[in-house]
């Protein structure tokens, strides 16, 4: 078990929280317990998977996506009313990191998912650094790099192939950063992957010829939450579950 204040101050140190610009609040978003015995990790604060932490009898959440962001409104009403009252009611902690969960070099999303598909990274692009890119292992072709993505995802990506070129370079940056597309082919890269695809990456990739593979927003952001609660599994000595609710997105 752990004190609450000295969980989230270790999140907050690990994770680096203080030095990203980001969307919404880093941290405890709600407070709950003052000790800690189980927590449950999972992508987004929804419903779902506030009920299934009660029912894991967990007395806290970390999450990617948490409950508040930048231009809500603050009116605790409809979907928002029932998370919040649902904390609350069970005196759950929720602690959210979002922009410092992606960037994390080895516990974050893109260490970790690109770890699974085989990348290792040696260097960074983009806004905070947030994208990586490193080389494509030798002999993996846009085919292969496919097959591996939807074994690993279970999930097939969205391929829009690209001129065809062998892949030496790759950048990666998961979730809806589907904007950095141009910031990877700048890089050099002959392939980028991230979470969504929206309707100009299809022409910048048949117009620059470099590959881009829309993997799923929530598919590619499991994986962070996980190494974080796999780390206070051995360094804090907390019990911890991941619960992945599933989504199509």
């Amino acid at each position: 078990m752990i004190d609450r204040e000295a969980l989230h101050r270790h999140l907050q140190d690990l994770l680096e929280a203080d030095r990203f610009k980001d969307y919404g609040p880093n941290g405890l978003q709600v407070e709950g317990k003052p000790v800690i015995h189980k927590l449950v990790t999972g992508v987004t604060a929804s419903l779902a998977l506030i009920d299934a932490a009660i029912a894991a009898k967990a007395d806290a959440i970390l999450v990617h996506h948490g409950l508040f962001w930048r231009g809500q409104d603050g009116r605790l009403t409809g979907w928002m009313k029932q998370r919040v009252a649902r904390l609350i009611q069970h005196d759950i902690n929720l602690f959210a990191y979002h922009l410092p969960l992606d960037a994390h070099a080895s516990l974050g999303n893109n260490a970790q998912w690109g770890q699974r598909l085989g990348l290792v990274a040696d260097g960074r692009f983009g806004d905070q650094d947030l994208g990586f890119l490193g080389p494509v292992p030798d002999g993996l072709d846009l085919d292969g790099l496919s097959a591996r993505v939807a074994q690993v995802l279970g999930r097939a990506p969205v391929v829009v192939p690209g001129d065809g070129r062998a892949l030496k370079r790759a950048a990666w940056c998961s979730g809806g950063a589907q904007g950095y597309f141009e910031g990877a082919i700048a890089a050099g890269v002959d392939v980028f992957l991230t979470g969504e695809i929206s309707e100009p990456q299809a022409h910048y990739a048949r117009e620059t010829g470099v590959a881009f593979l829309a993997c799923g927003h929530h598919a590619s952001e499991r994986y962070g939450v996980q190494a974080i609660g796999q780390h206070l599994v051995s360094r804090l000595g907390l019990q911890h579950e991941f619960l992945d609710i599933d989504n199509p997105a």
